[in-house]
C-alpha cells in the first residue's frame, strides 16, 4: 500500500504541529487519511535551530513510515505558536518555545532541509480548521476553538470561515481575567495564559516546592524521564490525588472559565472545542468542569455553549497543517 501511495506523491502531504513540549508530524492522503506519523519532544536547549532539526527528524519519520522520501511530498505545513508571517515563512515572539528570540525564518529552513515547499500556519488556527473540516467543529457554523496547553491559544470561527482579523484574531489566552494579576510569559499581567498555561504552571509549582509545599509533580516528572511537567506528568497527579496539582488545576479551570465566558458575551457564539495537549489529556470532565467555571460569568447562563473535546485528539493540530497544502 506505501508503494502505491508513493506512485502518486501528489496525493501525500506532511504536516508538523509544533509546541511547547513535542513535535507531533503527519503524513496524509488526499482523503485524510493518516499514513504516517511521528513524534519527538521539543528541544529544551539550542533555540530555533535545535527545533528546526527535530522538525526535520520527526518528518522524515512520518514520510518513511508512509513509504516516501520528504522531497517526494505534495509540500508539508507546520503550525507554529507565536507570531506567523505565512507570506514571509517566519516566526516571531514564540514566547513558550525554548530559546526563540527574535524573528526566525522557520519555513525557509525547513524547506530546505526537507526538499518540499513548506507553509506555515498560526498553531491553533490549523488545529481549527481541521476540527472545522473533519472533526468537532462539523455541523457547527460558529464555535471557539481553545487550546490548552503549553501556553493558552484560541482561535475563531464565523459563519464557517477562518476569522483571523489582522492576523492575531482569538488570543484568547491574553484575556485579562485579573487586573494587575501574576505576570504572563507575554509579559503583561493577568493574562488567562498566566493562570492556566503549562508553563506557567509549572513555574508555580516549582517555586511552591521550593518553599516546601509538599507534591509529587517533580518526582513523577523525573520517574517519567521528562524535564518538564508534561500533560501525561499532569494527569497521573492529579490521579494519585496531589493536593498542589490538583491546586494549580483549579485555578487554571477558573481562569480559562472567566476568559472563555467574557469572549462568549461578546460573539454569542455556541460552541467552545477544547484542543491542545492538556484539554485533550484531561479530555471531557475537565471540558465539562471549564462549563461550569464559565457559568457565573455568561451574560445569558440559560443559553451557555456547548464545551466539548477535540475529536482528532492529538494529531489534530498536525493534521491541520498538512491541510495548508494545497490551500488557496
Amino acid at each position: 500500500m506505501a508503494t502505491g501511495l508513493a506512485r502518486d506523491n501528489r496525493s501525500l502531504r506532511g504536516g508538523i504541529d509544533l509546541g511547547g513540549t513535542k513535535i507531533q508530524a503527519v503524513v496524509i492522503t488526499r482523503t485524510h487519511r493518516v499514513v504516517g506519523e511521528a513524534r519527538r519532544p521539543t528541544p529544551v536547549d539550542g533555540g530555533p535551530d535545535a527545533v528546526a532539526a527535530a522538525m526535520v527528524e520527526a518528518l522524515g519519520e512520518a514520510a518513511s513510515a508512509a513509504g516516501i522520501t520528504p522531497r517526494l511530498l505534495a509540500g508539508v505545513g507546520v503550525g507554529s505558536p507565536g507570531s506567523v508571517d505565512a507570506h514571509a515563512g517566519t516566526v516571531s515572539q514564540a514566547g513558550n518555545l525554548p530559546g526563540w528570540d527574535g524573528t526566525y525564518a522557520l519555513g525557509e529552513r525547513l524547506s530546505r532541509q526537507l526538499g518540499c515547499a513548506v507553509r506555515l500556519g498560526n498553531d491553533v488556527q490549523v488545529a481549527n480548521r481541521a476540527e472545522m473540516r473533519l472533526g468537532a467543529g462539523r455541523g457547527h457554523p460558529s464555535f471557539i476553538g481553545v487550546s490548552w496547553g503549553t501556553g493558552v491559544g484560541g482561535s475563531l470561527v464565523l459563519d464557517g470561515r477562518l476569522w483571523v482579523g489582522r492576523g492575531a484574531a482569538g488570543e484568547i489566552g491574553h484575556v485579562v481575567v485579573v487586573r494587575d494579576g501574576a505576570l504572563c510569559t507575554c509579559g503583561r499581567r493577568g493574562c488567562v495564559e498566566a493562570y492556566s498555561g503549562r508553563a506557567a504552571m509549572e513555574a508555580t509549582a516549582r517555586k511552591r516546592a521550593d518553599r516546601g509545599e509538599k507534591t509529587q509533580l517533580l518526582r513523577l516528572m523525573k520517574q517519567f524521564g521528562r524535564s518538564r511537567l508534561t500533560s501525561g506528568v499532569w494527569a497521573r497527579a492529579l490521579d494519585e490525588g496531589d493536593a498542589m496539582a490538583h491546586d494549580l488545576i483549579d485555578r487554571a479551570v477558573g481562569a480559562l472559565g472567566t476568559g472563555i465566558a467574557s469572549a462568549i458575551n461578546l460573539l454569542d457564539i455556541g460552541t467552545v472545542i477544547i484542543e491542545g495537549g492538556l484539554g485533550i489529556r484531561l479530555g471531557q470532565p475537565y471540558a465539562d468542569r471549564i462549563a461550569e467555571a464559565m457559568s457565573p460569568h455568561l451574560f445569558l447562563p440559560e443559553r451557555a455553549p456547548e464545551v466539548k473535546v477535540a475529536a482528532l485528539g492529538d494529531l489534530g493540530g498536525a493534521i491541520g497543517a498538512a491541510l495548508l497544502v494545497g490551500a488557496a
